[in-house]
């Protein structure tokens, strides 16, 4: 892949707009205090700016609070620090007129289409004739003219999004939201709706002034977006943020596009390394908080095996986006495996490509037994739980801990969910390496049967 920073069209630095912006968030966070008066923080200070004549893609791994940012910015939910403003007004005291599209389509099923379309001028106390006459000229414009009696269990679900659309516009918002809109729909629907949603912005048709894209998909964002902000996670914070400038209608097959596209996989494969400087606009990243445990990649071995082995098959080396594609794979899918894969040493992430190590080969090439050692010593090299956990347990005289134990340190860092979803990984890769053995029912971390040499060994140690 040709080493480049940012593609050769290379983005300008997007604004930072104050007294034009619709919508300004104000160093907002997200946090949850704890007993221990730590905090669990979701997302660090932000500053973030919705202009008109935009289309905003948020862009970011899973768990970094896209879906948080939304609902702060729209007033559903509040910052813990921080202030939105609505055309420099609190928004809490602001009649703020936003609209969301959601994934799951939130139809009412027990209502025909102009029936879910005229719900939401219903609740303004819009009149019944007005209502009606506007949401019969939105479904016109959606391309659902003619199923306004219809219900959604008689619609595909590209109409059922269609509604949602119509449902939204109708209010005739001065910002449209919508979170991951496409991602429940085929990949035929999903290119439909956008090339849809692309016209009806481009011709004005659409009564809104700016558009704030949640996605995880980043060709979408690509082909729909005049701005694009990536962010990272633990917490979420902006780890960079640019415009687009490629001309609409756009070819994902142009080199420009596709360097872009492997530009942001660069920054979303690379948490822990500053996105490359590209010319004319220095992307800043700010790490808020140091972390002590790394997040574990929720993959199995058997994913990170099968990975290895195909990019063996590639010669070794091969662009991330063109392996999410031969395994029909979103890139949420495929990001942990990598994650995992890079973390254990196995492979390293460059430029947008991934490329096997010579232990990521070893382990690839081996019988199973010779990958299970393999496995162990990578993740006792460079996974600090699991090296904690293997030493706890040949330090006690009983060789067991529980698992309580190594639960209240994560919850130090991490949300109670998350510590289930860390020691759930954490268990399934120490049995894999038989690092240890895990009890389920008295929930404790059990060393696995040793040679006697080790056994005595870890005996004086103590």
């Amino acid at each position: 892949m040709q080493e480049t920073g940012i593609p050769t069209q290379t983005p300008a630095p997007a604004p930072v707009p104050v007294v034009d912006a619709i919508i300004r968030a104000e160093k907002i966070e997200k946090y949850y205090a704890q007993p221990s008066e730590n905090r669990i923080q979701v997302i660090s200070a932000t500053d973030l700016s919705i202009v008109p004549g935009e289309i905003l893609a948020l862009l970011g791994p899973s768990g970094s609070g896209k879906s948080t940012m939304l609902r702060m910015l729209t007033g559903l939910s509040t910052p813990t620090a921080g202030q939105v403003y609505w055309h420099e007004k609190p928004i809490a005291d602001a009649e703020i007129n936003v609209s969301i599209v959601f994934q799951s389509f939130a139809l009412f099923p027990w209502l025909t289409v102009l029936e879910n379309v005229e719900a939401p001028l219903q609740a303004r106390g819009v009149a019944p004739d007005v209502r009606r006459d506007r949401s019969m000229k939105m479904l016109d414009t959606v391309g659902l003219d003619g199923f306004e009696a219809a219900y959604p269990k008689e619609l595909s679900g590209g109409m059922k999004q269609r509604v949602g659309f119509a449902r939204a516009l109708v209010v005739e918002p001065e910002v449209l939201f919508m979170d991951e809109p496409f991602s429940a729909l085929d990949v035929l629907t999903a290119e439909n709706l956008r090339s849809e949603l692309l016209e009806l912005w481009a011709n004005k048709t659409m009564p809104t002034k700016a558009v704030f894209l949640v996605t995880h998909n980043i060709e979408e964002a690509v082909l729909l977006a005049d701005r694009i902000i990536v962010f990272g996670r633990n917490p979420g914070h902006i780890r960079t943020d640019f415009r687009v400038q490629l001309a609409q209608p756009r070819d994902r097959k142009s080199e420009p596009f596709t360097q872009l596209v492997d530009y942001i996989y660069k920054v979303l494969t690379k948490p822990d390394v500053a996105p490359a400087e590209a010319p004319d606009q220095q992307i800043r990243v700010r790490d808020q908080r140091q972390m002590h445990y790394q997040m574990l990649p929720h993959s199995r071995p058997g994913g990170i095996a099968g990975l290895l082995e195909l990019l063996l098959d590639k010669g070794g080396r091969d662009d991330i986006y063109r392996l999410a594609d031969d395994l029909s794979f979103e890139i949420d899918d495929l990001l942990p495996i990598v994650d995992a894969a890079q973390l254990l040493g196995f492979l390293k992430v460059e430029e947008g490509d991934a490329a096997i190590t010579p232990s990521g080969t070893e382990f690839a090439n081996s019988e199973i037994l010779r990958q299970k050692e393999l496995f162990r010593a990578a993740a006792v090299a460079n996974v600090l739980l699991l090296r904690q956990i293997r030493r706890a347990l040949e330090a006690k005289s009983d060789h067991s801990v529980p698992e309580e134990f190594f639960l209240d340190m994560l919850n130090e860092q991490f949300s109670e969910e998350e510590c289930q979803r860390q020691m759930e990984t954490a268990v399934t890769w120490g049995r894999y390496a038989e690092l240890f053995d895990y009890d389920a029912g008295r929930r404790r971390f059990v060393l696995p049967d040793a040679p006697e040499e080790e056994i005595a060994a870890s005996e004086d140690s103590e």
